[in-house]
C-alpha cells in the first residue's frame, strides 16, 4: 500500500488532474524517435481481437465512463467494448465504441477498431465518426481506416510501455496523425473511481490540428483520465 495518507493522496491526484487538462494546444512537442509499427501492418498475422494488454484489456462488455469539465465544459465519455468484430484491411478487428456528451448534448459516437498483434501490441485499425448537433448526424470528422495502401494501423499500447517510447497513433495522412509518448510511468493515481497503481502518464497530440493532452492508463483496466477528465464508473466485462 502507498505510504501516504488518503488526504494527502487526494490532494496529489487533485493537482495531477489540474496539470493533465493544463497542456497547451498550441504548443507541439518533438516526440524524438518513435518505434516501428510494423508489428501493426496488416500483413504481419497472427492477430487476435482477444485483447489482454495490461494498460488496455478489451474483455468484452467491458465499460469505462469518464466525467468531468475540460476547457469549461462538462464532458461524459462512455468507452465500451462490444461483442462485435470488423474486418479491417483483411484483418478481423474488436470495436470499441466510444459515446460523448458536452454540456448534456450528444456530440460524437465513434467505432473503434483494434486488434493485438502476437507480442500483445495492441493496434488501431481506425473509427467510423458520426458527428451530432441537437440530436442530428452532421458530418463524420476524423473518420478513418487503415487500407494498408495509404493509411495504415497504429500503435495504442505497447507490449512492453517505458518511459520515453513515443509512437503513432494513427497513420491517416492529412486525416486522423495522433502521436503518443510516455511521460511517467509507476504513479499512483485517485479518481473517483478508486485509487490506481503502477500507472502509465501518456501524452497524445495531433500533428494536424495542434491539439494535446494527456492520457493515464491503469493495469488492468484502461484508461482512467483523459485530459483532465477522470474514470467515475468501470465495469468490468467477460
Amino acid at each position: 500500500m502507498n505510504p501516504m495518507s488518503s488526504n494527502t493522496i487526494l490532494r496529489s491526484s487533485f493537482v495531477l488532474l489540474l496539470v493533465l487538462g493544463a497542456c497547451d494546444s498550441n504548443d507541439l512537442q518533438d516526440l524524438g524517435e518513435k518505434i516501428d509499427a510494423a508489428v501493426c501492418a496488416p500483413g504481419a498475422g497472427n492477430f487476435t481481437t482477444e485483447i489482454t494488454n495490461p494498460y488496455i484489456p478489451m474483455p468484452v462488455g467491458r465499460q469505462i465512463v469518464l466525467e468531468g469539465k475540460e476547457d469549461g465544459d462538462e464532458i461524459r465519455v462512455e468507452i465500451t467494448v462490444l461483442d462485435e468484430l470488423e474486418n479491417v484491411a483483411g484483418v478481423t478487428t474488436r470495436v470499441m465504441e466510444e459515446k460523448e456528451w458536452e454540456n448534456g448534448d450528444l456530440v460524437e459516437i465513434s467505432r473503434n477498431f483494434f486488434a493485438q498483434a502476437a507480442d500483445g501490441t495492441v493496434c488501431y485499425f481506425g473509427e467510423d465518426v458520426d458527428d451530432y448537433k441537437n440530436g442530428e448526424i452532421t458530418g463524420h470528422g476524423g473518420a478513418w481506416r487503415a487500407d494498408g495502401n495509404q493509411n495504415f494501423p497504429g500503435i495504442i499500447m505497447p507490449a512492453n510501455p517505458a518511459l520515453d517510447m513515443a509512437w503513432d497513433l494513427e497513420i491517416a495522412p492529412g486525416v486522423a496523425e495522433d502521436e503518443m509518448k510516455i511521460l511517467a510511468v509507476g504513479e499512483t493515481v485517485t479518481v473517483p473511481a478508486g485509487q490506481y497503481q503502477n500507472t502509465i502518464r501518456v501524452l497524445e497530440q495531433n500533428r494536424l490540428d495542434g491539439d494535446a493532452g494527456e492520457k493515464v492508463f491503469a493495469p488492468g483496466i484502461g484508461i482512467i483520465i483523459d485530459a483532465g477528465v477522470p474514470m467515475i464508473a468501470f465495469t468490468s466485462g467477460e
